[in-house]
């Protein structure tokens, strides 16, 4: 059982990158979901999408501007970060779920399964 997180990397403000999660051992998983901490700060959830059904969620700060989304027959998961922020700067982890708890604790880092390592995301100019 394993998350592959990747595509991190330094752009400047106001550009794009994509972000993959490849999960691979099982397939039976609910819901990912992307999350990301940046130094001092806490865990903070970004995005899910349920593998069924394709509901997605986001986080506050990143609604408009990340699109999260899916390729079930290759088990990978992606995300689309539009106008990156310097306070987008942070560790992303991809992390997979087998049960649903409601659309109110998606974020809730606690209640996934599995995680990925990580892939290191730094905005600056």
């Amino acid at each position: 059982v394993q998350l592959q997180a990747s595509g991190g990397g330094l752009v400047q403000p106001g550009d794009s990158l994509r972000l993959s999660c490849a999960a691979s051992g099982f397939t039976n998983y609910y819901v990912i979901g992307w999350f990301r901490q940046a130094p001092g700060k806490e865990r903070e959830g970004v995005s899910c999408i349920s593998r069924s059904d394709g509901r997605t969620f986001y986080g506050e700060s990143v609604k408009g501007r990340f699109t999260i989304s899916g390729d079930n027959a290759k088990n990978i998961m992606y995300l689309q970060m539009n106008n990156l922020k310097p306070e987008d700067t942070a560790v992303y982890s991809c992390a997979a779920a087998y049960n649903w708890y409601g659309s109110g604790n998606w974020d809730v880092s606690s209640l996934y399964d599995f995680w990925g390592q990580g892939t290191l995301v730094t905005v600056s100019s």
